[in-house]
């Protein structure tokens, strides 16, 4: 590929942390995993921060702590604010426990939940909100946190395509009660596979970590909100009080995340300057349709929406791509409501979802990376351009 989507971050730190973790002997979930926890939690400003093996256990998990929280747990049947644009595993633990989605159209502009519509979706069933921000751009993350307050809704804010974006000074992963993180190979750290939630509340916090490891106590604090501690210490090591999974990262994930965690704000510094080199291209011509920033994104990638004005055929346009040697693929996962499994779910449309439809019927995306792409940018405006 001339351009591809994703490129590998990695320099020695990474490899020799990877054969320091072999060399110990302790490959499972260790005390890598606790360092690289803490400082995850305090890069964010979060007071904790909990890993994973991926985003989508971390989304998982998260949904789940809802519905064994103390106070108004979430119930099957309880109803749930999504926008209609996001990766699949957004959607699949909210049916998986038995929730209803409302689907809300995006905001053209942004690709993020139209936040003019969500009191509309909005009944007396609503129990929560998913807010995601698309592909590095923040979502209107304040409004929503402000909207879930008023409402007295739990704000699940999936992160996973946005790591280190911000609005006013804070970072995206941060407003929600729960928020949740990937840094799979090619976003915007990468541990291999990896996945985190940030929260505030204790509760959420020792819930999440029961939950990753079978639902046993043995990762919990003397002192749990959860449950009170036996004096057999035979039967307290295997003790489940929650039904759960094994979804814990492992130590070399964590040893890399420490590595790469420190090369993060280089990273985003050069995939900002990309951005604007992008926007300075694509910006002013009308043929193209490109996310508008809001608060400052973290650009994940490029996406580009063919303006339905000028007819311009999409499938010529991937033909062409693909010739070039420019990788390309669908904007996140598409319209949601578009795909096959969409008949397992208990949901409803609010409104037309018009923009989400554009989106998947005339969007694509292209990479971006932590170093310089402009020859990369101006080849693939000229490949465009020569349609």
């Amino acid at each position: 590929m001339i351009y591809d989507l994703a490129a590998d971050t990695w320099d020695e730190e990474e490899k020799k942390a990877i054969h320091e973790v072999v060399n110990s002997g302790q490959l499972t979930m260790g005390p890598k995993v606790l360092e690289y926890e803490k400082k995850f939690a305090k890069y964010f400003g979060s007071k904790y921060a909990i890993m994973f093996n991926s985003g989508s256990s971390a989304n998982l998990v998260g949904v789940a702590s809802m519905f064994y929280r103390k106070h108004k747990p979430l119930l099957p049947g309880d109803e749930v604010i999504v926008p209609s644009i996001s990766w699949s595993t957004t959607y699949h633990p909210l049916q998986q426990y038995g929730l209803k989605l409302i689907f809300v159209d995006v905001d053209l502009n942004t690709l993020n939940i139209d936040v003019g519509l969500i009191r509309k979706a909005l009944t007396k069933n609503t129990r929560m909100i998913v807010g995601v921000s698309i592909l590095g751009n923040p979502a209107a993350l304040d409004v929503i946190r402000g909207f879930a307050d008023e409402n007295d809704l739990i704000f699940f804010e999936d992160n996973c395509e946005s790591m280190d974006a911000e609005i006013d000074g804070k970072k995206t992963g941060t407003f929600g009660d729960f928020g949740t993180f990937s840094s799979f190979y090619s976003h915007h750290i990468s541990t291999i596979e990896g996945g985190y939630i940030l929260t505030d509340d204790i509760e959420i916090n020792q819930l999440a970590r029961s939950i990753r490891s079978h639902g046993w106590t043995r990762d919990l604090p003397e002192k749990s909100t959860l449950f009170e501690k036996y004096d057999d210490d035979f039967f307290e090591a295997y003790r489940f009080i929650l039904p759960a999974y094994n979804v814990r990262p492992q130590e070399i994930n964590a040893a890399v995340g420490l590595e790469q965690l420190k090369k993060l704000p280089r990273f985003t510094e050069m995939r900002r300057k990309n951005l604007k080199t992008f926007e300075n291209f694509f910006g002013n011509d009308d043929r193209f349709i490109i996310q508008c920033e809001n608060g400052k994104s973290s650009s994940f990638c490029f996406t580009i929406i063919l303006n339905p004005e000028f007819n311009i055929k999409r499938e010529l346009v991937l033909l062409k791509l693909k010739s070039a040697k420019i990788g390309h693929r669908i904007i996140t996962g598409g319209c949601f409501t578009r795909h096959e499994v969409i008949k397992y779910f208990d949901y409803e449309i609010q409104g037309n979802l018009v923009n989400a439809n554009l989106a998947h019927d005339r969007g694509f995306f292209v990479g971006n990376h932590p170093f310089d792409l402009s020859d990369e940018i101006n080849y693939l405006y000229e490949v465009l351009n020569d349609i």
